[in-house]
Order: structure tokens, then sequence, then C-alpha cells
């Protein structure tokens, strides 16, 4: 594999379009997708699970081969359910591939990865290799701390993933791609419809959320929608500084002078229809942000709320906390997981309940951040004795309680990456 990813990376700064992609998924690469799968996870429309394929790896995986070899492999149409949106009463659509539609994406995505990620800009942090949200948020601290930034265009995306054309998308892949079987795949995969309670429906657009491919094809529309828009046509032309950050479908372009930002507001919208892509104007909006023109707005971004703040020695800084809508969704879901569990054994509770919350530090877990973890703590901490003191008619004493956590304490948070 690590061979695989060097050719790959040599031949795609080398040529401008790659040629016989399909190799590169063979019987190696679809057995590591199958050790890559967790178990337990949701099944597609086939039923089938890793347990299951597992009976007969080596044959399964060997009919499939020759089906592509034949070109009478087609993907099935991906299970639609629907979870719930964190922070918000919607829902949000998740596509659940077939197994072996699932092992095929995982590797072709691996390709397109090594094929792109020479290609992708810096300002790109989203489901990349080496990239991750604490990057993104430490660029946008460095940029608004360092340079001449006065306004943020904080935007919003409507429904990106449900509205990706595909004519545009495929012209995209053309562009780098010269393998026809490979580009076939993945036009098929698009097109492989969805099933929703027992009824099929075409996809004629959109990516599925929840497939393997989708993260990367994402990243490479929104690579010539925006970034090399933005990077190669539009900041060049601006005379004060500007700078772009995005994870994914989630950006914000920071600016030196208010007209420029709004200059480029009204030509994204344009651009973005181009693409039939659409903002969504009650989320969007430019906002005075920084050391000079910073007033008490504050912006949210990849669950954080941004704002301006001063040190104790009266010097311009950011500061981040949990935004509102995280903050109030995060301590609904411990409330709701501990009512759900209350008369489980107290011993795996505690430790469960400790996974989740050991999750929510390391992703928050940033530098002046310590009293918004202090206070899921704190929320976890009283919800639990909440929790059983319902357990039985009998009210356990607080002093007891405190016992309790001393022999299994709770876990407490701390700074898990430092941003500045």
């Amino acid at each position: 594999m690590e061979n695989e990813r060097k050719d790959i990376r040599t031949l795609a700064k080398k040529y401008e379009k790659l040629q016989t992609l399909m190799c590169y998924v063979n019987k190696e690469t679809l057995l590591e997708q199958h050790k890559k799968q967790m178990k337990g996870k949701a099944s597609g429309i086939d039923g089938i699970t890793k347990e299951q394929y597992n009976e007969n790896t080596e044959e399964n995986i060997e009919k499939l081969l020759i089906n592509m070899k034949k070109f009478s492999y087609k993907p099935q149409a991906v299970r639609r359910t629907y979870i719930p949106k964190l922070g918000s009463d919607k829902l949000r659509p998740l596509g659940i591939p077939a197994y072996e539609d699932r092992l095929v994406q995982g590797c072709m995505s691996y390709v397109l990865n090594e094929i792109y990620e020479t290609k992708f800009l810096d300002c790109s942090y989203g489901f990349r290799p080496n990239k991750n949200c604490h990057q993104a948020i430490r660029e946008i601290n460095q940029r608004i701390m360092i340079n001449k930034v006065n306004y943020v265009l904080d935007a919003d995306i409507k429904s990106f993933f449900d509205n990706v054309d595909h004519k545009w998308l495929m012209e995209f892949l053309r562009h780098d791609i010269g393998d026809k079987n490979f580009l076939r795949y993945i036009a098929r995969f698009l097109k492989s419809g969805i099933i929703e309670d027992l009824k099929y429906y075409e996809s004629d657009k959109g990516t599925p959320q929840g497939g393997l491919i989708s993260p990367v094809l994402a990243n490479v529309y929104l690579h010539y929608v925006l970034d090399l828009w933005f990077e190669k046509g539009i900041k060049p032309k601006l005379k004060g500084e500007a700078y772009l950050v995005r994870y994914c479908d989630d950006f914000i372009i920071m600016f030196q002078y208010e007209n420029e930002a709004q200059e480029v507001y009204e030509l994204l919208k344009g651009r973005l229809k181009k693409f039939k892509l659409e903002l969504a104007e009650d989320k969007t909006r430019i906002l005075p942000f920084g050391r000079f023109k910073g007033n008490k707005e504050s912006f949210d971004f990849l669950g954080f709320a941004h704002y301006n703040s001063k040190t104790r020695t009266n010097k311009y800084t950011i500061q981040h906390k949990i935004s509102k809508k995280k903050k109030r969704a995060k301590k609904q879901a411990i409330k709701e997981w501990l009512k759900d569990n209350m008369h489980e054994n107290l011993v795996d509770v505690i430790e469960r309940l400790n996974k989740k919350l050991v999750g929510m530090y390391a992703y928050y877990g940033i530098n002046g951040m310590f009293d918004d973890l202090m206070g899921l703590y704190k929320y976890a901490k009283y919800g639990l004795y909440r929790v059983m003191c319902r357990r039985s008619q009998k009210k356990i004493k607080v002093a007891k309680y405190k016992l309790i956590l001393e022999r299994i304490p709770i876990a407490k948070p701390k700074i898990y990456v430092q941003i500045w």
C-alpha cells in the first residue's frame, strides 16, 4: 500500500492526466479495505455485514473482481436513513452503501486522495491526510492575529452534498484522470440511486453522506468551484489582504477592506450559481472582526465560537468557546444518554460516559477552552448524580456520591491541542 501511494503521487506530479488507475482496485487493496471496516456497522440494502462477508472473503472478492473486469458490476442503491442533526430539530440524511460497494468506494477514494493531495491547495483542511479542524482553527487564529484582517465573510452553502452537480463533477475529474473505466465506475456510484421506505429514487445530483467516496468528491468539486477561483482568480486582483479557510463545505474568507468583502460576496453568489450551488442567505454575513475593527460580535466555525478579546496585559487576542448551538446539543446528548442507561451497571455507565467526554475534550480541547470543558464535566457529573437518585426511591447522599467518584472517577478535561 505504501509503494502504491508513492507511485500514484509520483505519477500525479509527473502527468497532467493519469491513466490505468483501475489496477489499484485489486485483491490486496480490497482485502485491506475489508479489514478497515468496523464491526457492527449498519448494513446497506443487501443486508450483508462484515461478519457475514468474513465467511467467504477470498471467494467473494475474487467474484467481485471478475465482475468488475467484465463491467457487469453495478453498485446497488444506497439505503437512506435519517439521523438527528446536532443542535437542531431537523434530521440529516445519511446514505448507507451495500457492503461490497463500500469496499470498492474505499479503494477508489484512496486513489483519488493520493491523486488530489498533490493538487489541493493549503486553504483546504477537511478530510485530507495530515490535515484536521484544529489546523484550520490555528490558521484562522494566526491570520487574524498577525495579518491585516478587519472583516470576515462567514458563509454557508445550502445543502451542499444534496446539490453537487454530476456533470460538473465528472468534468472536473476528467481534467485530471484519463482512465475511462475508473471514471465510469465513479459515475455509476453517483447514479446508483436511493432506497427510502422501500421506494427507489433516482440520484441525478448530489453525493450521499455516508459513502466513503463522498468526502473526496466534495473536496474535488469545491477545489475547482471555490479554492482555485478565489486563490488564482480573485485574490491577485484585490488591493488588500484576503485569506480563505475551508473545511469541506464549511468556509470563511477574511478581508482587509470591507468594500472588497462585499464585492467578493456578490461574485461568490454568481460563482456558486453557475455550478448549481447556493449560499444560505440567512446564515451568510460580513462582520467586522480583528484587532483594528473588532467589536463584540462573534462567528461560529467548526463548532467553535470565535470572538475578540484581550490578554491580561491588555493586548489583542482571539478567544474561542464552544458555540451555543453545539454546547446545548452536547449537554442534551449527555442528558439523554444518561437517562437511557440509568439502570445499567454503574461501572460500565461511567466508563462509557468517560469515552464520550474524552472525545469531546479531544475535539474542543484547544487553548483558552478549559472553562468550557469544565462546564461539560460538571454537567455530566451532576447529571450522573441525578439519574443515580432516580434508580431507586432512596436518594443517594452527596457524601456517598463523592466516595463513588473517588473510586470510579469521571474523566476530567485537559487541553489537547496548542494553537497559540
